[in-house]
């Protein structure tokens, strides 16, 4: 029940439909926040085997879904950006799961990213490609699973106001450059999706037309999940977001056109083989959300403009 930013809460239900991961971009109360923490209200609930999955590592790691108020639905971790690198990773003594394993099948939202450790973030760049991590200490080693959904929430700049038509941003260039190369750019390319959230206006708060409800769009989130299990039925993945190479092949394939468009977007964008799979995976999901059975060229272009972002934030490395 979000008023204004429609694009966000499309970027948001994609990435839900289809397991996406997604970064929203936004000043001081654009409601980029809470528009993230609204997404447990959207999550499809998980099939036996993925609870089962889920109940599994925290019985690890000594944690009680029910205790935490999360008995029979996905886990949603928000840890602060003071985390130590063993807190989010996993580790200790004896080994244990650290956020991004009691985030699996779930949600894991870093909120304000850049003010993360940069090495804290740096480690979720292998499990957010394997959805496994192995823990190694001298009690022993441990390989957990850590297949979740990244959502995280940025400003522009320091100040928050870099593009704000109402208020005007008080930062250097050298500023906004510190600020946003603590982001790595590799970890850029494992988002799939990157939205911009404008400050909300006025005339959008003070309408008397309600937001669409968490529930509609939850039972469009469920409908795409149901394609998406029947696809991989007899698969260890259960969404888009998780197919591999010949997955891809498989279920993506494009038109001549479409991937000549493909082709070009890569080069004028200069994305890399990554961000190309990605596009692909996104592409299909906002096809199941349509019900379409082919990716139409209204679906890849939506994927390559989630991509956009990443090329701006990159762009500040080389000023």
């Amino acid at each position: 029940e979000v008023k204004g930013q429609a694009n966000v809460r499309r970027a948001v239900e994609v990435a839900v439909a289809g397991g996406h991961n997604l970064l929203t971009i936004g000043p001081p109360g654009s409601g980029k926040s809470m528009i993230s923490k609204r997404i447990p209200s959207i999550l499809p609930k998980p099939s036996m085997d993925e609870f089962l999955e889920i109940l599994n590592v925290y019985s690890i790691g000594g944690n009680s879904l029910v205790r935490e108020g999360r008995a029979l639905s996905r886990p949603v971790r928000s840890p602060h950006h003071t985390i130590s690198d063993v807190g989010l990773l996993g580790g200790g003594t004896v080994p244990g799961p650290g956020e991004i394993s009691l985030a699996h099948n779930g949600v894991l939202f870093l909120d304000e990213l850049p003010e993360f450790k940069r090495s804290a973030l740096e480690v979720l760049r292998q499990p957010l490609e394997d959805g496994e991590v192995t823990i190694s200490r001298s009690a022993g080693k441990i390989t957990l699973p850590s297949r979740f959904m990244l959502v995280a929430a940025m400003n522009p700049c320091p100040c928050g106001y870099l593009g704000d038509a109402a208020r005007e941003c008080r930062c250097s260039m050298p500023q906004i450059q510190r600020y946003r190369t603590r982001v790595s750019g590799p970890l850029l390319d494992r988002i799939d999706i990157h939205v911009e959230a404008p400050a909300v206006r006025v005339e959008d708060l003070q309408g008397r037309k309600k937001g669409e409800s968490s529930e509609c769009m939850r039972m469009r989130v469920e409908e795409c999940r149901a394609i998406q299990y029947e696809r991989f039925k007899g698969n260890s993945i259960t969404c888009n977001a998780n197919m591999q190479n010949k997955m891809i092949g498989e279920f993506c394939g494009l038109s001549d056109e479409n991937l000549h468009m493909l082709r070009r977007a890569m080069n004028e964008l200069s994305l890399s083989a990554r961000a190309y799979d990605r596009i692909l995976k996104v592409s299909r999901t906002i096809a199941d959300i349509e019900g379409e059975k082919c990716i139409e060229k209204t679906h890849l272009l939506e994927a390559i403009q989630y991509r956009n972002m990443d090329r701006n934030l990159q762009k500040s490395y080389f000023m």
